[in-house]
């Protein structure tokens, strides 16, 4: 495999699309921005509150600071870059807006988030904005329940967690 070293000046493929959806959102591209993005980004695209993305930062060497990262996620919030949820009281988590409407379960014991898409749910809750006169802008549909591993181990009384 023959492998050519980067031309001068040559900005790799996920920094200008990254610095170019900042750019689309109004906010100047700056380092941490671009490394909150992509730890969002990442392979597993999960729900990360803003101390979850601030370890990771950490854990790669990085030095954002919490409040940099709380600042950046309410930014992302704010132009639609990232969509806020919050599935457990006051903690909020925070996903890659994707553009494609989905809804979340949530286990109640471990915290673990999963997406789904139903096309019968999402034609129901149309039907139902439109018999009441209402323009369905958006929704949130939140399942909670136990996850497959949580539901196979045995349930620990609320007093020993």
């Amino acid at each position: 495999m023959v492998t050519h070293p980067p031309r001068k000046g040559h900005i790799p493929w996920e920094i200008s699309q990254e610095s170019d959806e900042l750019r689309r959102a109004g906010l100047k591209v700056t380092l941490p921005r671009l490394k909150i993005l992509r730890i969002l980004a990442g392979r597993d695209r999960e729900h990360l509150c803003a101390e979850q993305v601030y370890q990771r930062l950490h854990d790669q060497g990085e030095d954002i600071g919490l409040a940099t990262v709380y600042r950046v996620l309410t930014q992302f919030a704010e132009v639609g870059i990232v969509m806020r949820h919050h599935f457990d009281g006051d903690r909020a988590v925070f996903e890659l807006n994707s553009g494609i409407q989905h809804d979340h379960l949530v286990c109640v014991e471990c915290g673990r988030v999963e997406e789904f898409k139903d096309r019968v749910i999402q034609q129901r809750q149309a039907d139902v904005a439109a018999v009441a006169g209402y323009e369905l802008l958006s929704h949130s549909l939140i399942l909670y329940g136990r996850c497959p591993a949580c539901t196979q181990s045995p349930k620990r009384p609320d007093w020993l967690v």
